[in-house]
């Protein structure tokens, strides 16, 4: 393999996530070949100095890493695998990154196809979205052999932030769903929030420029992953008086939400959840605002 500073990038895929991400690639001294089925993606890329690429095969022909930013699992098959594919050309010792989010099982899946020729295949799926593609401040999440991952740390860093080593083939994608997972459960809760501030006859609007603001500094969610495991506390451990103070902050907000819920008759099946499996979850079990909520009946 060549050394970082040389590795030759191409790139699949200039969409709304790709083409930022590949136009930060392009100030690096070992050079960007780029493919899209679309000429006018292209054509900034060639403008700027880039090569274009007429197909998968003439791009994995030239290039030491590859990276992939499609839409889908048979797309990512197709590119990678298919006739024309960059299997067909690629050397041994290239590396072909995956940054579409795709099921685990085809990541590892076309791993050790493309270990048959020599080829290194990494899941890298990223988080941040269209504006951390734009400003280089994305998470990437790579599965990869150490090996491979010492390629492509380098390069990912031009458009990341953060590039996480997650484990083998595959646990890259499985990181970008947990993280997803959260993202998206969290979608719901902020609808079932709205839902009750609409009945209270409060602005959602105006709600939303709060949660905005407040997550900027306290960091949502991410706030409480800091532990390296998901087993129950011990009462000595340093984590134990931090998070039972969390759970018994979040108790009673939640048990006074799902009161007014109530008197307003708005279901709130998320908090229901919420104020059983907080306390546990946390690892610290559930807390006295949750026993009582349900002695009264109310869960």
């Amino acid at each position: 393999m060549n050394p970082p500073e040389n590795v030759r990038i191409g790139y699949v895929g200039l969409g709304n996530m790709g083409a930022p991400m590949a136009q930060r690639l392009l100030v690096r001294p070992g050079g960007l070949t780029v493919l899209d089925t679309r000429a006018e993606a292209v054509a900034p890329f060639v403008d700027a100095g880039a090569t274009a690429a007429a197909d998968p095969a003439e791009l994995g022909a030239s290039c030491d890493l590859i990276s992939v930013t499609v839409l889908d699992d048979a797309q990512v098959r197709e590119v990678v695998a298919g006739g024309n594919g960059l299997l067909s050309t690629a050397r041994p010792g290239t590396v072909i990154a995956v940054h579409s989010t795709i099921s685990d099982t085809t990541a590892t899946e076309l791993a050790a196809e493309c270990a048959e020729r020599g080829v290194d295949l990494v899941d890298a799926p990223v988080s941040g979205g269209a504006p951390g593609a734009r400003n280089g401040t994305l998470a990437v999440m790579v599965g990869a052999t150490d090996e491979a991952f010492a390629t492509v740390a380098e390069p990912f860093g031009h458009f990341a932030e953060v590039v996480i080593h997650a484990g083998p083939v595959g646990a890259g994608t499985r990181m970008k769903l947990a993280r997803n997972l959260l993202h998206f459960i969290s979608f719901t809760a902020a609808t079932e929030a709205a839902r009750l501030a609409e009945a209270a006859g409060i602005d959602i609007a105006e709600l939303g420029k709060v949660v905005r603001h407040t997550d900027a500094i306290t960091g949502g969610a991410g706030a409480i992953m800091w532990r390296d495991s998901t087993s129950q506390l011990d009462t000595g451990d340093s984590w134990y008086p931090i998070f039972s103070h969390v759970r018994d902050l979040g108790e009673k907000d939640l048990s006074l939400a799902l009161e007014l819920g109530e008197r307003l008759g708005v279901e709130l099946p998320l908090a229901t959840r919420a104020l059983t499996g907080l306390g546990p979850g946390l690892g610290v079990g559930t807390g006295s605002a949750a026993h009582s909520y349900a002695s009264e009946e109310h869960a």
